[in-house]
């Protein structure tokens, strides 16, 4: 079924609205999870709360400069957006959490130039900022129990799952850092341990994380700093952020990482290098960019916080990495980038969320003040220099038990 109307926000193309909230015709073509899996047409699911990711900002401003229509759905004009939150199934009432990424591949996080994929909110699938939306019911995940009555669920388990994209994103990037870490490695671990190799390649994925430097303290960062910490305890973290040592969010992620802080407020990007090196103990194993900065790469490479045989992650969209090349061949670098996650990886962060304390660093806008005038409420309040760390909306506030 398709051709139902819902309220709801949607980007297009356009220079003076490139965001509209107003009424809007669904679609539902069918839509497959991997390759080798029947195309189904999705069941109708109601947003409950949703989340607001850089994604979202970013896509608002390609459709400023004109730049969406490879985002559209097919046939449409525009793309109802967001992909973070907790959506009710009316046909089987329960909650869920919608699995963003699928389409005709393998394994979502490596699909290929013959392979296809769409992500609810996104990328050629509408998604959860409407009353109601269709997704392929292969791609509603479970949500832990305990935090259901009558119908609602709790505010505060609702505001963790907002988080279940991300974090599953930072999920993947534990894994590539630990595959490309160990094998970037284990040759010279091996040596220097005198183990046989299959030895060798767990220990380098453990020791990848000796001085890891994450450039950026975001919700990204945060995340990933703790994911590394639960998956190597030994790990040295230092996070680099413009935020003062004893704001919230500092102290939040320090509390949670049990990593170091160095404040980037220096005169000089060589300054902030040496301070980096010292916090660290030496020149980064494991290089992290996540602030969106073209700074990252000039911090890494040109002034060398990242050390011989390092891995560097690059996780921002949007800055040019540039580099030398003789120092680069020299010193053994190894650079990778990469936005995907599996299904797996988001249970598993459903499964973690539902047992951390997020919901601390969410905040709430008025659904009713956001829809009067979208584009103000992402420059004003929930993209500006003093927005909260994380900031979601109650889109069915029957749905939720606000005093849980």
């Amino acid at each position: 079924m398709s051709g139902m109307k819902a309220f709801g926000t949607y980007f297009q193309n356009d220079p003076d609205k490139p965001l509209v909230y107003g009424e809007v015709s669904l679609i539902n073509p069918p839509r497959q999870r991997l390759r080798g899996e029947p195309k189904k047409e999705g069941i109708l699911v109601h947003p409950v709360i949703v989340g607001f990711c850089g994604t979202d900002y970013e896509l608002m401003n390609m459709g400023r400069r004109g730049l969406l229509r490879p985002k559209f759905p097919e046939g449409q004009r525009r793309l109802i957006n967001g992909h973070e939150g907790v959506v009710w199934v009316p046909s089987q009432e329960r909650f869920a959490i919608v699995l963003i990424r699928g389409g005709d591949s393998l394994d979502p996080t490596r699909y290929t130039e013959d392979e296809t994929y769409f992500e609810y909110g996104c990328d050629q699938a509408d998604g959860l900022f409407c009353d109601s939306m269709y997704v392929n019911p292969d791609m509603l995940l479970e949500i832990p129990g305990g935090h259901v009555r009558d119908g609602k669920i709790d505010l505060s388990f609702a505001k963790k799952l907002v988080f279940s994209d991300p974090f599953s994103c930072m999920l993947f990037q534990l894994e590539r850092m630990e595959d490309l870490g160990s094998a970037h490695w284990f040759r010279q671990t091996a040596r220097r341990h005198g183990c046989g190799l299959e030895e060798a390649r767990a220990l380098a994925a453990d020791e990848i994380f000796e001085r890891t430097v994450i450039f950026g303290l975001g919700t990204t960062g945060m995340f990933i700093g703790d994911i590394i910490r639960q998956a190597h305890p030994e790990a040295g973290i230092v996070f680099v952020a413009r935020s003062p040592e004893d704001s919230p969010k500092v102290l939040f992620a320090l509390r949670h990482t049990g990593a170091k802080y160095v404040r980037s407020a220096f005169d000089t990007n060589e300054a902030l290098a040496e301070a980096i090196i010292d916090a660290s103990g030496g020149r980064a194993t494991t290089f992290i960019g996540v602030s969106g900065s073209g700074v990252e790469h000039e911090i890494a490479f040109r002034h060398r916080v990242l050390g011989c045989n390092g891995l560097y992650n690059s996780f921002s969209l949007g800055p040019k990495i540039t580099l030398d090349t003789m120092p680069f061949g020299f010193e053994n670098h190894l650079l990778f980038g990469s936005i995907n996650f599996r299904q797996d990886h988001m249970e598993k962060a459903i499964r973690m969320l539902a047992e951390s304390e997020y919901d601390r660093i969410v905040e709430l806008i008025d659904r009713d003040e956001f829809t009067a005038d979208p584009i103000s409420a992402y420059e004003n309040k929930i993209y500006c220099k003093n927005a909260p760390m994380k900031t979601a909306v109650i889109w069915d506030p029957a749905r939720i038990d606000t005093s849980r």
